[in-house]
C-alpha cells in the first residue's frame, strides 16, 4: 500500500490534508508504513512518534495484565470482585473477574458513576463513588454493557494481586519486553506525560488506570499489534477469545479488544476516544496485518470509516 493510497483513503473518510492524522500499517515481514499530517497545539509535527492519548486502548493493556499476571497464579479471573476490593458493596461478590473483562459485569452505569465523583476522575475516586451507588439493576453475566468503571476495577484488582503499581506492573511485564520505549501508564499529576501532545484543557484525559491512562506512539502501537499477532506474550490465544454471558451466548468482545470479521478473516479490533482525540487500532493475526490510526482534534467516527477501508485494501 502506498502513501498516496493512504491519502486517497484518508480523503475519502472526510480528513482534510492539514489535519494532524497518523496512520501506521505493518504486515509480516515488511517494514512499517507510516504516513503523517498536520501539528499537534505546540506545533510540533504529528508523526509516528509523538506521544497520545490512547484512551480505550488501554483496555487491552489491562487486560495482558490480567492474563499474565493469572499465568504467574496470582489471581483467577473465576474469583469474586469482592476478594480483591472487599470495600465494595455487597452486589461485588457476584461479579467475577472475566465478567468485567467482557463488559458483563452489571456494574452501574459509566454517566451514573461519573456523576457520583467528588473530585477528578482517577481509580481511587471511581471506586468511591461505586460504594456510594446502589445495586446495579442486571445481574452479572447477563447483558452485555460497556464498561469503563469495571476496567478501572480490573486495574485496582490487578494491582493488589501482584503488589505494583499498575505503571510498574506494565512497564515490567509488557513494555519493556516489547521494546515499547515510548509507552506508560499516567496517573499524573500533571494532565499529560512530559513531551506528549497534551489535549485540551477544558478536557484533560482523565487520570483513572485500566479504562485508560495509557499515552503511546503510533510506531509503539503497531509493535504492540505485531507482537499480539506474533504471539510473543504467550497469551494473544486467550486474549482474542470472544467473551460469554453466563447462559452461553457468545459475545463479540474477547479480551479488551473486539472481535470482528472481514474478508472472512478474524480482525481485532478496539478504539479510543476523548474530546479532541480519536484513535483505533486493528489487528489480522492470519495474515500479520496491523493498523493503527490517529487523529488529533478529532471528535468524529471517521477512524472507523479510514480503517475499514485501509483493511479492505490490505485483504483483497
Amino acid at each position: 500500500m502506498t502513501a498516496h493510497e493512504v491519502r486517497r483513503l484518508a480523503r475519502a473518510a472526510g480528513y482534510a490534508a492539514s489535519e494532524p492524522l497518523v496512520v501506521g500499517i505493518s504486515r509480516r515481514a515488511v517494514p512499517p508504513v507510516f504516513v503523517c499530517a498536520g501539528h499537534t497545539p505546540t506545533g510540533q509535527p504529528f508523526d509516528e512518534d509523538t506521544s497520545a492519548y490512547a484512551a480505550s486502548l488501554s483496555k487491552q493493556v489491562t487486560a495482558a495484565l490480567v492474563a499474565l499476571v493469572m499465568r504467574q497464579g496470582g489471581l483467577a479471573v473465576d474469583e469474586p470482585l469482592s476478594r480483591r476490593l472487599p470495600e465494595l458493596p455487597a452486589w461485588a461478590a457476584s461479579v467475577r473477574l472475566r465478567h468485567l473483562l467482557h463488559h458483563v459485569g452489571g456494574l452501574p452505569d459509566d454517566d451514573l458513576v461519573d456523576r457520583a465523583l467528588t473530585g477528578d476522575r482517577t481509580g481511587a475516586g471511581v471506586l468511591a463513588a461505586l460504594c456510594a451507588l446502589p445495586a446495579p439493576a442486571h445481574p452479572p453475566g447477563t447483558v452485555y454493557a460497556y464498561s469503563n468503571t469495571g476496567y478501572v476495577c480490573l486495574a485496582e484488582a490487578v494491582r493488589r494481586a501482584a503488589g505494583a503499581e499498575l505503571p510498574v506492573l506494565a512497564e515490567q511485564l509488557l513494555f519493556k519486553p516489547l521494546g515499547l520505549a515510548a509507552t506508560r501508564f499516567w496517573d499524573g499529576p500533571e494532565p499529560a506525560p512530559p513531551g506528549a501532545a497534551a489535549l485540551s484543557p477544558m478536557h484533560p484525559a482523565p487520570l483513572s488506570l485500566g479504562d485508560g491512562g495509557v499515552w503511546s506512539t503510533a510506531g509503539d502501537l503497531l509493535r504492540w499489534a505485531d507482537a499480539h499477532n506474533d504471539g510473543r506474550l504467550g497469551v494473544s490465544g486467550l486474549l482474542q477469545a470472544p467473551g460469554r454471558l453466563d447462559d452461553g451466548t457468545t459475545l463479540d468482545y474477547a479480551w479488551g479488544v473486539g472481535v470482528r470479521r472481514r474478508h472472512g478473516l478474524a480482525v481485532y479490533r478496539h478504539g479510543g476516544a476523548w474530546p479532541g482525540l480519536r484513535t483505533l487500532l486493528a489487528r489480522v493475526p492470519d495474515r500479520g496485518i496491523g493498523v493503527v490510526v490517529t487523529a488529533l482534534g478529532d471528535d468524529t467516527e471517521r477512524t472507523a470509516m479510514l480503517t475499514d477501508g485501509l483493511l479492505d485494501l490490505l485483504l483483497t
